[in-house]
């Protein structure tokens, strides 16, 4: 009998959504004035919650982590590869540290900068299952618009309807969720805030900005329509992530199911 009654246990602990994985890909700002070099962040992690830090690329038949698949950028329809800037850190959690990256990019041209991070699957202990979050986000040079709405044709996908980087606080964020350029019917989404600073310097999460008042406002819930598409308003300032899960075409690595997800950030700024 106590083995139902912790079975059941972990089971509704499981489903709660403090337990959402989303990979970041940050940079404090997504709207820049003029170009500059920015600084990168590559970590697997619960932006809201912050309760656990994740080793990227962790495999289940081998102590070495798998390295990052892909990593580029676009910026006026021109893709420049970013894997070798991508260099390994530990990230420093509240709870506790992982396997992260950290890089620099000179976005210095007018425009938007595309930004697609492929990690390899991440093998999740607690469900037997791996774990890949196609990531993207944008940063905006000036103020003139060019790749933000670009389609990728990603296994997995969110294609954005509003630019990423220009919402005001009370607005609403609109994608469309695809897997290789077909719109994906009732995707679910989950939604977190990035309810944390983040420490550049220390390569680490700061205090929390706001305190859930239950668990199912940690990650919030949605569904796409049967078109893929989804609008979720947006009620704070600060980063947002929404992640797509199992949206992606491939179900399967090393032999165990796969999720693989599409994940996108957006940045949303305070009126004043």
């Amino acid at each position: 009998m106590k083995r139902f009654y912790l079975a059941v246990a972990m089971s509704l602990l499981l489903c709660t959504g403090a337990f959402a994985h989303f990979q970041m890909l940050y940079t404090p700002e997504s709207a820049l004035e003029k170009g500059t070099t920015i600084e990168l962040r590559e970590v697997f992690t619960h932006p809201f919650a912050d309760e656990h830090t994740m080793d990227m690329g962790k495999q289940h038949d081998s102590d070495k982590l798998a390295g990052v698949e892909a990593f580029y950028v676009i910026n006026k329809d021109k893709k420049k590869d970013l894997l070798g800037t991508l260099k390994a850190i530990t990230w420093k959690g509240n709870h506790n540290s992982g396997a992260a990256y950290q890089s620099q990019y000179k976005a210095k041209r007018m425009g938007d900068h595309l930004f697609v991070l492929q990690p390899a699957p991440y093998y999740e202990a607690g469900e037997g299952i791996y774990i890949q979050q196609i990531t993207k986000m944008i940063v905006n040079v000036a103020g003139a618009p060019t790749d933000w709405d670009k389609e990728l044709g990603l296994k997995a996908e969110i294609v954005p309807l509003i630019k990423p980087y220009a919402i005001w606080t009370g607005s609403t964020f609109t994608g469309i969720v695809k897997s290789n350029g077909e719109a994906v019917p009732f995707a679910e989404i989950e939604v977190e805030y990035l309810n944390r600073d983040v420490d550049l310097d220390k390569n680490a999460m700061g205090p929390a900005y706001v305190e859930a008042p239950q668990d199912s406002f940690v990650t919030i819930g949605i569904k796409a329509d049967k078109d893929g598409k989804f609008t979720f308003g947006l009620p704070k300032a600060g980063w947002w992530g929404f992640c797509a899960l199992g949206a992606g075409s491939d179900k399967e690595y090393k032999g165990k199911e796969l999720s693989q997800d599409a994940v996108i950030w957006v940045q949303v700024k305070d009126m004043k």
